[in-house]
Parts: structure tokens; C-alpha cells; sequence
């Protein structure tokens, strides 16, 4: 979720408690060590990260906060889309105080969009995504957050933007790095995994979930998967973009573009920025990168080629790049939950709908989709929040 969102966070955790119960189960077999180095960034007590929080966040988070916490930066080997081998990282949170005596459960936290190599998990500022994972830690949870390729120890990277493999790879990774991480710090991990996340981190929680199922099974047991207002279905997502008026907005066009800058970077189309956008955007594409603002439907700033390509289904060397993104249809064996506002202008609802539908047609009986009536992309957060806490929480 972006971090001007982070209000519908402390909100939403307010006004929930979960304890946990502190069941075993098998440790899985020991797999090959990724985990590189770590580090103790800040110790807080309960009343140091309250304050943290700020005067107006802390007041209304006081009550809740159970107990203090670590905040770890790990960093770890995973593999670049090209199959090097490189170093990620990603934030460990570990709560600490009486609240926190039996046995927790890990939740993989992965983050929405940023556009701030800073606003990462393991910078752990105070108005980034690691405060949010230290908020969630507090409620019981051992936190890993990975801060995804591209950013904090990879930042020399581009980011792998809405990129299955990508974000799939080094949350699987960060994983493994954080369960070595747990064992090294004798941290009281009961082995359950939950895995979570909102906008990219929807898309990336969907991701890593069908990795670990299909790749890595006996690695993790996982017990649920919350996912918020991902863009599953990037096949149906283009071609809607290509034809329909969309929202207008400077940041979601930012996106759009940054996916498409992304495809065509790891798939090797190579090809000119007037291959995809008309001038004069081409140009600032060119300078600005993911970081140009235009307003404007997005069919104004793609060029006749591609939106024709796309439609028509010709441009079959950017349509099979994108298909090779669809997460939409197929089976998980994970109970899953599907959020979505019905009005969310950024993320279309169909992505969810879809996803749902699809997964009906293959037979899951464990995927429930919850439509957030008249929601938002920022608005429905609280919703998902809320729900996904209440899920983890009896899914044992």
C-alpha cells in the first residue's frame, strides 16, 4: 500500500486484538543458507514506539500496543529475473515484552507501491513501510517484510514492477533467509506462515503464494493468504487500458507505465519509448522513467502501434509478457481471501472477480471473495485490514 495510506493502517489496527495460540508443528528440513547478514536497527519499548508514532497516531494506537519490539535489517541471496545471483534485504520485526510469552506466528507483510527507495521495509523509518510492519509485529506477529528487488540492499537494481517471478523469488527467498534469521536468534516461532498485502503487495502475495504451493510445500506451513486489490489479471488489465478511458490520475499513470517499462526490460523487447507512447510523452517517459507525472486517460499517452497491437492481439511479443503475468487461474490449496473495492479506479474489481471465478471454475472450495461495495483504492484498505486480521486469526 502507497504510504499516504498509512492513516487507514493505524486506524483499521485499532480497533482489533488478536491472541494467538501456540501450536507445533513439524519442522520442515533444512534448506540451503541464504541468509546473509543481519542487523539490529532499533529496539523499542511500548511506550518508545508509541511515541514513535507520533502525538496524533499514538494516542489513538496506545491501548493496543502490546509490547515493544526489534527491528531487523536482513539481507540475503535470492536470483534476479535473468537468474543471477544477487543480495536482497528485508525487515524482520520480532515483538518483545510480557504480551509475547507463547509461541508466534510469522506474517509476510509485502508492501504496495512506492516510488522512494526510503519508503522500503528496511530503512524502518518512522513514516515507511517498516513502521507499518512494526505496528502489525505488535499485535503478535514475527514480521518479515521483504523490500522486494530494486530497493534497499538491490537498489543498484530496477525494480521488478508487478513482475510475477520477480517479486515471487525474493519473497520465497526472504522466507528461507528469515527462518535461518529465527533459528540464529532462538526466536519463539510457533511455524505457521500467513502472508499478506495490499495494491503491489496483493499482487506479490498472490505470487508468493502459488511459488511456495507448487515450488516449495514442505518448506512453510502456510496457513492463510489475504490479498488485497492486486492486478491479477494483467492480460484483461491491458487490454481495458488500451481501450477504455481510465482514471486520469498522474500516479496511476505512473504505474501503468512503469509496468510496461518493466515488461519490456525483462522480456528483451528493447524497444524505443515511441514504440509505446505517443510524443510528447515518449520524451519525458525517456528523461523520467517511472517517475514522470501525466495526467490524462492512459489511451491519450499510448501510441496507435501498441494500443492496436494489443487489442487486435498482434503485438504477440508484449501480449505473451504479459500473459506470462496472469495469476488470476489457477487452484491454490491455501485458504485465500480476495478484498477488492467495487469502485477502485486504479485496480480494476475485475482482477479479483476473475481471480475468484476462475479458481471456482478449477474447483477451489477454500477462495473467498469479499467485494467492498462502493470502495476505492485508499478507502478499502480499512476493509481489507479488518478482514484479513479476523481471517488470520481463525485460520489456524
Amino acid at each position: 500500500m502507497k504510504t499516504k495510506y498509512f492513516k487507514y493502517v493505524i486506524i483499521s489496527f485499532t480497533l482489533t486484538l488478536l491472541t494467538w495460540s501456540c501450536g507445533k508443528v513439524a519442522t520442515p528440513d533444512p534448506q540451503p543458507v541464504v541468509l546473509v547478514s543481519s542487523t539490529l536497527v532499533k529496539e523499542y519499548t511500548k511506550e518508545q514506539l508509541i511515541a514513535s508514532l507520533g502525538p496524533s497516531l499514538g494516542s489513538q494506537v496506545s491501548l493496543f500496543v502490546q509490547g515493544g519490539v526489534k527491528q531487523y535489517k536482513i539481507v540475503y541471496k535470492t536470483k534476479n529475473t535473468d537468474g543471477t545471483e544477487i543480495q536482497a534485504s528485508g525487515a524482520v520485526i520480532i515483538p518483545v515484552g510480557t504480551a509475547f510469552t507463547n509461541a508466534l506466528p510469522v506474517l509476510s507483510y509485502q508492501h504496495g507501491t512506492i516510488f522512494d527507495d526510503k519508503q522500503a521495509p528496511s530503512y524502518l523509518s518512522a513514516d515507511g513501510e517498516g513502521a507499518i510492519a512494526s505496528f502489525i509485529a505488535t499485535l503478535g506477529y514475527i514480521v518479515a517484510a521483504p523490500d522486494y528487488i530494486g530497493y534497499g540492499a538491490s537498489n543498484n537494481l530496477p525494480h521488478t514492477y508487478e513482475q510475477r517471478e520477480g517479486l515471487a523469488t525474493a519473497g520465497l527467498d526472504m522466507l528461507r533467509a528469515t527462518k535461518e534469521f529465527i533459528t540464529k536468534e532462538k526466536a519463539n516461532w510457533n511455524q505457521s506462515l500467513y502472508i499478506a498485502g495490499y495494491s503491489e503487495g496483493g499482487y506479490a502475495t498472490m505470487s508468493l503464494q502459488k511459488k511456495i504451493e507448487e515450488e516449495a510445500p514442505s518448506e512453510f506451513s502456510l496457513k492463510a493468504s489475504s490479498c488485497g486489490a492486486g492486478a491479477y489479471n494483467k492480460t484483461l488489465s491491458f487490454k481495458t487500458l488500451a481501450t477504455t478511458k481510465s482514471s486520469g490520475d498522474s500516479q496511476h499513470n505512473a504505474s501503468y507505465i512503469w509496468v510496461l517499462l518493466t515488461y519490456d526490460r525483462v522480456y528483451k523487447l528493447n524497444r524505443p519509448m515511441s514504440a509505446y507512447f505517443a510524443e510528447p510523452y515518449a520524451s519525458q517517459i525517456q528523461k523520467d522513467q517511472q517517475n514522470v507525472r501525466i495526467s490524462g486517460s492512459l489511451t491519450t499517452i499510448l501510441s496507435d502501434a501498441v494500443k492496436k497491437g494489443v487489442t487486435e492481439g498482434t503485438d504477440t511479443a508484449l501480449l505473451n509478457a504479459v500473459k506470462d503475468n496472469d495469476i488470476f487461474d489457477w487452484k491454490p490449496k491455501t485458504p485465500t481471501r480476495l478484498y477488492h473495492g467495487t469502485s477502485d479506479t486504479y485496480v480494476p474489481f475485475f482482477n479479483s472477480q476473475t481471480a475468484f471465478d476462475a479458481m471456482q471454475k478449477r474447483g477451489a472450495t477454500n477462495v473467498a471473495l469479499f467485494p467492498i461495495q462502493g470502495g476505492d483504492h485508499g478507502s478499502s484498505i480499512q476493509s481489507f485490514l479488518l478482514g484479513t486480521l479476523e481471517f488470520f486469526s481463525n485460520t489456524k
